[in-house]
């Protein structure tokens, strides 16, 4: 059990990926940073998916940046591996926004 997390382009490619244990307090984080607390199923996702915007990724992507005190483009080597591993993945569904106008989250 667990949660796996995966941001996919318009052609179905995977472009992001963020993996937690079931007891990992990060994986409510980035459900809260992308809003998507309904598919949370406690030990993993909902087997659910949902399209976000540019603009929601942008929110998260600066709500994660403030909750991390991340100013910068990139993290200090003391911050988590679990904080970077959330940042990089709503950066690389962000791309894939910016370039198709949203991007679709899976989240297992």
């Amino acid at each position: 059990m667990g949660h796996d997390i995966s941001g996919f382009n318009r052609a179905g490619e995977e472009i992001a990926y963020a993996r937690f244990s079931m007891g990992n307090f990060y994986a409510s984080i980035l459900y809260s940073l992308l809003d998507a607390e309904d598919y949370n199923a406690g030990v993993s996702g909902s087997g659910a998916s949902s399209t976000f915007s540019t603009q929601q990724i942008e929110k998260a992507l600066n709500a994660g940046k403030e909750l991390f005190n991340n100013e910068g483009s990139s993290l200090s080597e003391g911050d988590s591996w679990d904080q970077k591993q959330i940042l990089n993945f709503v950066r690389n569904c962000l791309t894939t926004a910016k370039k198709e106008g949203s991007v679709r989250v899976s989240f297992g």
